[in-house]
């Protein structure tokens, strides 16, 4: 049997047809490229060791211009593993002054490997706020979706980050994503969970806890595709459509940028290949980004964004109903 959802456009539009337009920037967030030390079966831009894209320096220069010329904006990088790409320093180096608030997202087993030792100690001297991905706190889930031996070796990253004021004096925050096709639970109750089990056996502490719920992209479409779940799933993400989160969506207020420098809503289009256009048409790149912030062109969505009003909402920082 057939299994039929509704547009999300259409879902939207019922709800408040004013949203789909950009409102203002407060977060650019740059994605360095795919390149990993990992593979993680549910990776929705396929991020691995084989990753070759990669952000050059011209695009870096152009970020940190645009970052010169609008001071107080929060910069989010990720990756794949951000901390491998060659400039990633430099980037850190250059605009940590400019912006609000720094986040490096990290998939935290980087910063046990060989040669990646210095990694904790400069963020913590350049007040970077890390966001480390830890999708549970068991050893067997970790495992399951990260490859052995990535829960010990996570475990003894958070080890090394509290031991430099990370989760304390400076800010250490988990997130989490389901092992599979359903929606997390509510985010405070996991947070709370988490804190206990982290610090009950391994003395780990952190600030918070951020939920996000799985995109039907990437590796993890190809999960559902082979379980024969992907209708199901997007059926279950649309059931759950929460009016309520659309104010909120990320989309709103973050561009994203990718390693040619071309400029999307969010992550999520960047990896199925939405670009930012501006009025005839044509790609936005980070040359012209005041295309994307200053005309409110509309936001590009598709029925991957059921996964972001979903229930509570999910963005790059956790629910969107508090």
């Amino acid at each position: 049997m057939e299994i039929i959802t509704p547009k999300f456009k259409e879902t939207i539009r019922k709800s408040n047809p004013d949203i789909l337009r950009f409102d203002t920037l407060k977060t650019l967030q740059v994605n360095l490229g795919n390149i990993c030390n990992q593979y993680c079966e549910h990776c929705h831009i396929a991020a691995g060791p084989a990753g070759s894209n990669v952000m050059n320096k011209d695009i870096i220069e152009k970020i940190i211009l645009f970052l010169r010329s609008n001071k107080g904006l929060i910069l989010d990088i990720t990756g794949g593993c951000p901390e491998l790409t060659p400039h990633f320093r430099y980037l850190i180096e250059e605009t940590r002054s400019l912006v609000s608030r720094l986040i490096v997202r990290t998939n935290l087993t980087i910063l046990t490997q060989k040669g990646m030792e210095w990694i904790p100690e400069w963020c913590r001297d350049h007040q970077v706020v890390i966001m480390a991905s830890l999708p549970c706190f068991t050893e067997s889930n970790v495992n399951r979706q990260r490859g052995n031996g990535v829960f010990q070796k996570s475990i003894s990253a958070l080890s090394r980050l509290n031991e430099l004021g990370y989760g304390n004096s400076l800010e250490l925050n988990l997130v989490y994503n389901p092992s599979v096709d359903f929606l997390p639970g509510p985010q405070e109750e996991l947070e709370k969970d988490y804190r206990s089990q982290l610090f009950e056996h391994h003395h780990i502490r952190f600030n918070h806890l951020f939920t996000i719920v799985n995109a039907p992209i990437g590796r993890f479409k190809n999960y559902l595709e082979t379980n024969r779940r992907a209708g199901e799933y997007l059926k279950l993400l649309a059931d759950n459509f929460n009016p309520d989160t659309i104010a909120n969506l990320m989309c709103r207020t973050l561009v994203n940028v990718d390693w040619q420098g071309i400029l999307y809503n969010c992550d999520f289009n960047q990896a199925l290949g939405l670009p930012m256009r501006n009025g005839t048409g044509e790609i936005i790149e980070i040359d012209h980004i005041g295309d994307a912030i200053e005309k409110g062109p509309e936001i590009v969505i598709g029925n991957h964004c059921y996964c972001c009003t979903a229930g509570a909402g999910s963005s790059c920082t956790g629910e969107l109903i508090k």
